[in-house]
């Protein structure tokens, strides 16, 4: 028996709806009504009068395994299936620009891990996290491989566009669409089909405005947030709507916007994030960082006890440049700061 069957056999028809909201057009469409706050959806239908079953051609064993499999369906297309579940990615190497061996012999990432990609400009940081995000098979230039799960990904992961396993938040992010900010979310969240839409509107903007520098109100137009704004909408957006488990990251530190936050609350959704930086902080921040050379991987180093006293430091005078950041956006002085 599968987890779902488990679910309709045990919760009660109400509970069932509250959980898969989006079954309730699929059992109405069968003219099936959940009124009964103690029925199990099996029980509901072993209720129904043989008059009722008759007139409007109820088979309710056909129900029942239509329900099972339209939320399967739901679930992989909404990207919150069991087959969707990601626990670990890995990495095998490739070559570098010379065709040189990577120095590792793979690298797993973990659920609630920050990994940061470290280099100089140009040197393939990019390169990487694209590799990641096309789930590479040894088809790309680099040659990596990436695994899921430990397995070779399902290639609909690589091809559909409504079935991504990866958020990719890159540097620059332009918006065309004439909707203001509150549209545009509400257009996600019911495209998501979330069950409380307003809640979750109102969540994604007020997390935005604590990222961003210049807050933004819901009825700003989206083609009109700086670059700051549209990635802090964007990061609000992707940790708390996105049920992609791996977000990938590249050069957050010249948004504008509070860094800390943003990983904190994309780490609060429990997802993988692998994030490009040139930020000595940032790097720090993470489990591990990979040092890219020549378009590919030279080194993997974790952050140890003394690297993250030295966080520590960092963060303190990262809080008096944003402090100092925030007067002079305000248009006041530095000439009394306190250093």
């Amino acid at each position: 028996m599968s987890d779902i069957e488990f679910e309709i056999d045990r919760l009660s028809a109400v509970m069932l709806l509250k959980k898969y909201p989006f079954l309730n057009g699929f059992l109405a469409g069968h003219g099936i009504e959940i009124n009964s706050d103690s029925d199990t959806l099996p029980t509901l239908l072993g209720k129904i009068d043989i008059t009722t079953v008759e007139d409007n051609a109820i088979d309710v064993e056909s129900i029942l395994s239509g329900t099972v499999s339209y939320i399967e369906q739901m679930l992989m297309f909404l990207g919150g299936g069991e087959s969707r579940t990601v626990n670990s990615v890995t990495l095998y190497p490739g070559t570098n620009k010379s065709k040189e061996p990577e120095q590792f012999e793979e690298l797993t990432f973990k659920r609630g891990e920050i990994v940061c990609i470290v280099g100089p400009t140009g040197s393939g940081k990019s390169r990487l996290l694209a590799d990641i995000e096309w789930m590479a098979q040894k088809d790309t230039p680099t040659g990596r491989q990436v695994l899921v799960n430990g397995k070779v990904p399902d290639q609909k992961w690589r091809f559909s566009s409504s079935d991504k396993l990866v958020a990719q938040l890159s540097q620059n992010m332009n918006f065309v669409m004439d909707l203001s900010v509150e549209e545009f979310v509400r257009l996600h969240a019911d495209s998501r089909m979330v069950n409380n839409a307003e809640e979750v509107v109102k969540n994604i903007i007020r997390e935005a405005n604590e990222l961003a520098g210049e807050k933004f109100a819901p009825d700003t137009a989206i083609t009109s947030l700086s670059g700051g704004q549209s990635r802090a909408l964007m990061i609000a957006d992707t940790a708390i709507l996105s049920r992609s488990p791996i977000v990938l990251i590249d050069e957050i530190e010249n948004a504008g916007i509070d860094r800390k936050k943003a990983l904190d609350l994309l780490l609060s959704e429990d997802k993988i994030v692998l994030m490009a930086t040139h930020d000595p902080m940032l790097a720090l921040m993470g489990d591990r960082r990979i040092v890219i050379k020549n378009g590919g991987i030279h080194a993997v180093i974790e952050t140890d006890d003394r690297e993250r006293a030295i966080l520590t430091d960092i963060e303190k005078l990262d809080k008096k440049v944003q402090a100092m950041r925030t007067l002079l956006r305000n248009g006041e002085s530095l000439e009394n700061f306190e250093f």
